[in-house]
């Protein structure tokens, strides 16, 4: 049985459409014992996004950003957010997107990146799934400055990291980005070894 015969939409209600589009929906859902529930959820939907973690195995670096991310500190995180590059997909292919991300936040061009997985970030809330991301970069090839677009607020920092400074940030929880830390740890096991 498809989900799509477990579930009976009974109404949909656009709550807002400022920033992303939040819809609420109330709908009957199929359980398993074969009796329906009633049942009333949220789901915000911002699209489809794709990140990348730039490494460069010789050298053993990474490279992050460094931005202000507000709903993060509304929950009491009272620094900048530690990332990998990231954006959304703005329908455009994921790999064509992550390397335009890739040149307006860091500056640094990247031709040949390569999909790892991907993953729902908040699947009880949010309908974006991610696009992961792996490239080899040239220390010596940044095309621009970087700093993310001014006219889409960004004001991104650009940070260059031994990738077991990076490791070690992680575990002390001063990288706490999720989609930065499964980046990281797919680095330890496939590409740091």
């Amino acid at each position: 049985m498809s989900i799509k015969d477990r579930v009976r939409m009974r109404r949909e209600t656009l709550l807002s459409d400022n920033w992303y589009v939040l819809r609420k929906y109330e709908f009957d859902y199929l359980r398993r014992d074969g009796s329906w529930q009633p049942q009333v959820r949220e789901a915000y939907d911002r699209g489809n996004g794709a990140t990348i973690l730039l490494y460069q195995p010789e050298r053993r670096t990474v490279v992050l950003v460094r931005q202000f991310r507000l709903p993060v500190w509304l929950n009491g995180h009272d620094d900048l957010l530690i990332e990998a590059p990231a954006g959304l997909l703005d329908d455009a292919d994921p790999a064509e997107r992550i390397r335009a991300e890739v040149a307006e936040e860091t500056g640094f061009r990247v031709d040949t990146v390569r999909k790892v997985f991907e993953a729902y970030m908040s699947p009880g809330s949010v309908t974006e799934k991610l696009h992961f991301f792996v490239a080899e970069y040239d220390p010596g090839a940044r095309a621009g400055h970087g700093g993310g677009v001014e006219e889409e607020g960004e004001d991104i920092e650009l940070l260059e990291l031994p990738f077991e400074q990076a490791v070690a940030m992680m575990a002390s929880g001063e990288i706490n980005d999720a989609k930065t830390i499964m980046l990281l740890q797919y680095a330890q096991l496939h590409l740091f070894r």
